[in-house]
């Protein structure tokens, strides 16, 4: 039979291996929680990590390459980019600018009247512009204007008149032109897109029209290559020609 000394020992042995069996569980427990945590932690630096490669800050991502966006010349304002592939341009075969509307079957109104430089707010409506697409006036405030691109949709008219009074030149199309012409008008604008927009217009009475500041060449039909010489003409004339030149065009 144990004695009280034994009995002593025996349950002062059982206590202490109770408690480290419990330190053991506690140590468990907390490495366990660490790495939980350490999880969560790396999920939530991955999901930081693909929110700023996806643009998701609010800076609207990267846009496509193809639509030659520079952003330095201005602002998307939300619209669209036209990420087409354009049709490789033909060689120009004439290089008149007014024998070549003429032959396109264009009409050709060169230094119209000034309507003025003031600025608006964003999101202001436009004056009553006097031309179709219009040619100067009032306009958004910088750093509004439409920056040079190729573009889905038609931006603000007081975006675009803000553009040409820095030397851009706009063409547009009729958005029922058909897609294989669309394609032939990109790939002019693909040539050499520094200092171009390119966006359909569906309040417009042309099927084809470029413009500059205070000059406006305007096509009933498209004519193929006709007028496809014609918008080259009237790019390598008026392109950088605007009232206001700081913003810079790169050929």
């Amino acid at each position: 039979m144990a004695t009280r000394k034994e009995e002593k020992a025996r349950l002062r042995e059982a206590r202490l291996q109770a408690e480290h069996r419990e330190a053991q569980a506690a140590r468990k427990r907390l490495l366990l929680g660490y790495g939980v945590a350490g999880v969560l932690t790396l999920a939530v630096l991955v999901g930081i990590v693909v929110v700023i490669a996806s643009g998701g800050g609010g800076s609207g991502g990267d846009t496509p390459a193809a639509a030659h966006i520079d952003t330095t010349t201005g602002s998307i304002n939300g619209v669209a980019a036209d990420s087409r592939e354009g049709t490789p341009p033909p060689t120009v075969h004439n290089l008149d600018l007014e024998n070549a509307a003429e032959e396109a079957g264009c009409t050709l109104r060169l230094n119209l009247p000034d309507e003025g430089n003031s600025h608006l707010k964003p999101g202001a409506p436009p004056p009553d512009y006097h031309t179709n697409p219009p040619t100067s006036g009032n306009h958004v405030t910088t750093p509004f204007q439409q920056a040079d691109g190729a573009y889905a949709k038609r931006p603000e008219l007081i975006e675009i008149v803000h553009s040409l009074e820095h030397g851009r030149i706009e063409i547009q199309y009729a958005p029922d032109l058909p897609d294989a012409d669309q394609l032939a008008l990109k790939g002019v604008f693909d040539d050499s897109p520094s200092g171009m927009l390119l966006f359909p217009n569906p309040d417009m009475p042309y099927e084809v029209a470029a413009t500059a500041w205070t000059q406006l060449l305007g096509c009933k039909q498209y004519e193929g290559a006709k007028t496809l010489d014609a918008i080259r003409d009237f790019r390598d004339q008026y392109r950088g020609r605007g009232p206001e030149g700081q913003v810079p065009i790169n050929l």
